[in-house]
């Protein structure tokens, strides 16, 4: 079969279609590679620091949301720490005139001791109350919504620096308002970044734990890529899908399995076809997340400073950062003690879709989730997990 990638570049590279809500968890795989190096027994860590994350964008983006630090030269991070990150997928040629939404919005809480860091994920989809906003250039007179529309309403009107400040403000006080979570940083992910990360390591190596059929690549009978399926909306508002004829659909089977840069893009934008839908997705991010810290620590990238320097590169390009007024260093240094295994996502609503009543295609968050969200705003989320063990998601 023809890779998607060439057809793309005889037609103009053109993208493939799908969003994808994987891309704010890499900044946690970089933050632990970071720190794995700050950790270790390496000469001239403050020339290090400046070295991997020379590239990184760095703006105010929770503006009066968030808890911004007085910087005065290197700090000691003390605390537990909230940092907001979002995952967008911002098209090449995109109609600035269009909303953009949040793919994902997950809450990465990490304890007074330093020693173990959180993911928690708000459905994009949970069906909230947004606070009023006026971001300059439009008011948002407030109103019911989505989560991830707080994201949208936020930069409304606005491009560039200004449109990723005031999303990220409003979804910040939206959050604000309803849990009281405060955040000390933020970052924002997007799509075309990650996919040249997994690009320059070639691939990952991981598990697949459930077969999965791609609604985004397949080919035709003489190996020509083509898309098997195409989507409609349904008169209930959702989102259906038709079967190409003539078109057979990639499948990802069970099993151990090296997956190519493509291939492991599109096996974590499934969601669809999958019986928990967005739910099963999050845990093949998790996993996926897993291989891809697995493979940046590996020997072969490690020991090479060429591969490790473009590794590095494409991160810092990858990303824009709040660090709430904290150096970036100073940052890392302190996370210094997390590790891979030390990394936890907290499945949310119990993994599945918890329907909004009276609301199509939202849904609304379950008293345990809210029990959780409590705990990440009163730092007790240890205590929480060490009782709800059974909501720890496998990775």
């Amino acid at each position: 079969m023809t890779t998607p990638d060439a057809p793309a570049r005889r037609r103009g590279a053109q993208r493939l279609p799908g969003r994808d809500p994987v891309w704010a968890r890499l900044l946690i795989a970089v933050g632990l590679v970071f720190t794995l190096l700050a950790g270790g027994a390496l000469a001239g860590k403050e020339a290090l620091f400046k070295y991997a994350t020379r590239s990184v964008a760095q703006e105010n983006l929770l503006g009066d949301s968030g808890r911004q630090a007085e910087q005065r030269g290197h700090v000691d991070v003390n605390g537990a720490k909230n940092i907001l990150l979002i995952g967008v997928d911002a098209r090449p040629g995109q109609d600035p005139a269009e909303l953009v939404r949040a793919d994902s919005i997950i809450i990465l809480h990490i304890p007074a001791s330093h020693d173990q860091a959180y993911l928690v994920s708000i459905p994009r989809d949970t069906w909230v109350k947004i606070p009023p906003y006026d971001n300059g250039a439009k008011r948002y007179e407030g109103g019911h919504d989505k989560i991830n529309g707080a994201y949208a309403w936020g930069g409304d009107g606005l491009t560039g620096a200004g449109q990723r400040a005031h999303a990220v403000e409003l979804l910040a006080l939206t959050i604000k308002s309803l849990w009281g979570i405060t955040f000390d940083g933020a970052a924002i992910v997007d799509f075309t970044g990650f996919q040249q990360v997994v690009e320059v390591l070639g691939g990952v190596d991981m598990y697949v734990d459930e077969e999965t059929t791609s609604v985004h690549i397949g080919h035709t009978a003489n190996g020509e890529y083509a898309v098997p399926f195409r989507q409609f909306t349904r008169s209930d508002g959702g989102q259906g899908l038709s079967a190409v004829p003539g078109v057979t659909p990639q499948v990802y089977h069970v099993g151990y399995q090296h997956l190519e840069p493509w291939q492991a893009l599109d096996y974590v934008r499934q969601r669809e076809l999958l019986p928990n839908s967005d739910y099963d997705r999050q845990r093949h991010q998790q996993q996926f997340l897993k291989a891809l810290f697995k493979k940046i620590l590996s020997s072969d990238v490690l020991t090479d400073p060429g591969r490790l320097n473009d590794v590095l590169r494409v991160v810092g390009k990858a990303m824009t950062i709040d660090s709430g007024g904290i150096d970036l260093a100073d940052w890392l240094y302190a996370m210094r003690g997390i590790g891979a295994d030390d990394l936890l996502t907290i499945k949310t609503n119990n993994g599945t879709f918890n329907n909004a009543p009276g609301v199509s295609n939202a849904e609304t968050l379950d008293q345990t989730t809210l029990d959780l969200l409590e705990a990440v705003r009163t730092e007790r989320v240890q205590a929480f997990v060490a009782g709800h063990l059974d909501l720890v998601a496998p990775s």
